[in-house]
């Protein structure tokens, strides 16, 4: 298909596919404002950019529960990219020229989203097209941040906090790995645990954040998966839950999971934004969720650091010791060292962004990048092979973990202080509205 072709066709996608079947977006009485106007007409364009991205790379529509006529439109017509690079630029160009001055703030705040999760498709579609982008270019480009660079003295400091902390003998990530073992689940005990940390973890949230009467998810466990858990939204306030059984899953990992990718993690994130964003006030581009965009480290951000809000201070090691430990058959006598120790290293997460950005940018190859996270992350040399198979799929993403979780906390507590209710409300906020790293507050983009 020429380029001309290409176009003519993704133009006939945009204005003339069926209407919607599902009910539609509430219809103001009065004629919207010109730039509101435009922010809806410049939404339904992204929401098909997007779908028709899709096609072309598979995973990159990670959810999407809009019109099936829209996705089986770009099915049967699908532009090459060379089409869909034109059309997102006159999109970018359009949504730069949106004029929101006499719409009350959330607008401007619709019209930078909607502008800067364009320009990551432009940038997905650059890299399909072949071009390529150092790390840091990458991560700019598809998620409005760059992490922060780390030597090997940074991670040299916390492994040598450990040797101090952990038991036995011999180097650190031999005994570390030997002692964690002690605190892997029993397969036969990990539905109930996993089932119980899910049930507190919505109780937590729902004492805080009104949800959706009828939501609700499925959760499945699964192998032969390069991550350790994901959230697959279904639309209708209803995700399917997946837990990758490959590797021993710890008993941490149980409220890491269940927070994370449940509540108030990616199951909320993701509702709220249906409730309040796509039912509320009809904003259609918030029923698709491109993989590869700024959108994924508020995403991911806030799934990590909900765990926090769910579990401040020492609640979580109370109710694990409590409960969670005795259901799994596990010594809940040494909880507190296990957290002690988790703490340290939750710090060496950023050997992954370390390992991501030299394999990426060509310094050292997939063994190489192997061999630093069994060295400064404590991998064991599966779970490092593992973590380098997730590498070679989603390639930058692996920022929107740790440096995600850091804006979003810094975000929150700068507005927050140390008042938990004022916490939540900030944290339900960031939730239910149009939000850019770049704009976190106490955040910043290095």
């Amino acid at each position: 298909m020429n380029r001309l072709v290409a176009a003519a066709a993704l133009a006939l996608i945009l204005v003339t596919v069926p209407a919607c079947k599902k009910e539609a977006p509430p219809v103001a009485e009065t004629p919207s404002p010109t730039g509101a106007k435009l922010l809806d007409e410049s939404a339904e364009s992204y929401v098909r950019l997007v779908l028709a991205l899709g096609e072309h790379d598979e995973g990159y529509v990670d959810a999407y529960y809009g019109p099936a006529e829209w996705q089986e439109a770009v099915r049967e017509h699908t532009p090459e990219l060379s089409a869909l690079r034109e059309e997102a630029s006159l999109l970018v160009d359009q949504l730069m020229n949106v004029d929101t001055g006499d719409l009350e703030e959330i607008f401007e705040a619709r019209r930078r989203f909607l502008l800067r999760q364009t320009e990551a498709v432009l940038a997905r579609i650059t890299l399909l097209e072949g071009h390529t982008m150092t790390f840091d270019e990458e991560s700019r480009a598809l998620y409005d941040a760059v992490a922060p660079e780390h030597g090997t003295e940074f991670f040299a400091e916390r492994l040598a906090s450990l040797d101090e902390l952990l038991p036995g003998e011999g180097d650190v990530s031999t005994r570390w790995n030997s002692f964690r073992d002690q605190f892997a689940i029993p397969a036969d005990k990990l539905d109930d645990v996993f089932r119980r940390a899910i049930e507190e973890c919505k109780q937590r949230t729902a004492a805080h954040l009104e949800l959706p009467a009828g939501e609700n998810f499925a959760l499945e466990y699964v192998t032969d998966k390069a991550w350790s858990g994901y959230n697959w939204y279904q639309g209708e306030y209803q995700s399917l839950i997946q837990v990758n059984t490959d590797f021993p899953i710890y008993i941490d990992r149980a409220v890491d999971l269940a927070c994370h990718e449940g509540y108030p993690g990616h199951h909320v994130y993701n509702m709220l934004l249906e409730k309040n964003l796509v039912r509320d006030r009809g904003w259609v581009e918030n029923m698709v969720y491109p993989l590869y965009s700024p959108q994924s480290l508020i995403a991911e951000g806030s799934a990590n650091y909900g765990i926090r809000m769910a579990f401040p201070g020492e609640e979580r090691i109370a109710f694990e010791a409590e409960v969670l430990f005795p259901i799994a058959g596990l010594d809940a006598a040494k909880a507190e060292l296990y957290y002690q120790i988790l703490e340290v290293t939750e710090s060496l997460s950023y050997a992954g962004n370390e390992a991501a950005r030299q394999y990426l940018d060509g310094k050292i190859d997939a063994q190489a990048a192997a061999e630093w996270l069994s060295r400064y992350a404590l991998m064991k040399p599966d779970r490092a092979a593992q973590r380098v198979r997730f590498i070679d799929t989603y390639r930058a993403y692996v920022i929107n973990y740790n440096l995600g979780q850091d804006l979003v906390a810094a975000h929150v507590e700068a507005l927050a202080g140390d008042d938990n209710e004022e916490a939540w409300k900030v944290f339900g906020e960031l939730l239910s509205t149009p939000q850019l790293p770049s704009r976190l507050a106490g955040g910043s983009v290095h």
